[in-house]
């Protein structure tokens, strides 16, 4: 049985993505996010920034580009702020570029910084 599309719905659907969320991307990591058509190769920059080569931004001649993560949609106006990319949704980049359907997401860490003694 399929649930009705509802808010609440929605809301909890978005909770138990397989995807990257904010709170995971730390500055230096890169975020790479296959889609329909496209790949894209994000280095979180940190301050909600991102650096972003590949698809659209190649397609313009713009990469590499600094902008915004709005967040993930399905494909209407309903957007989840806390995701980066999760597959089987779209990304909404800060300057409306939104891509095709997300197929696949990878986050490659960057080192972490050691103290030297």
């Amino acid at each position: 049985m399929i649930a009705p599309r509802s808010l609440d719905g929605v809301t909890r659907r978005a909770a138990c993505l397989p995807g990257i969320r904010r709170s995971e991307a730390r500055a230096g990591d890169w975020i790479i996010v296959r889609t329909r058509n496209s790949s894209y190769r994000i280095l979180c920059l940190g301050d909600g920034h991102y650096c972003v080569l590949g698809g659209w931004f190649d397609l313009r001649g713009l990469s590499p580009a600094t902008t915004t993560i709005r967040g993930c949609t399905w494909g209407g106006t309903a957007i989840h702020t806390d995701l980066i990319a999760a597959p089987g949704l779209y990304l909404e980049f800060g300057n409306d570029v939104v891509t095709t359907r997300i197929r696949q997401v990878q986050l490659l860490r960057s080192p972490e910084p050691r103290c030297l003694n």
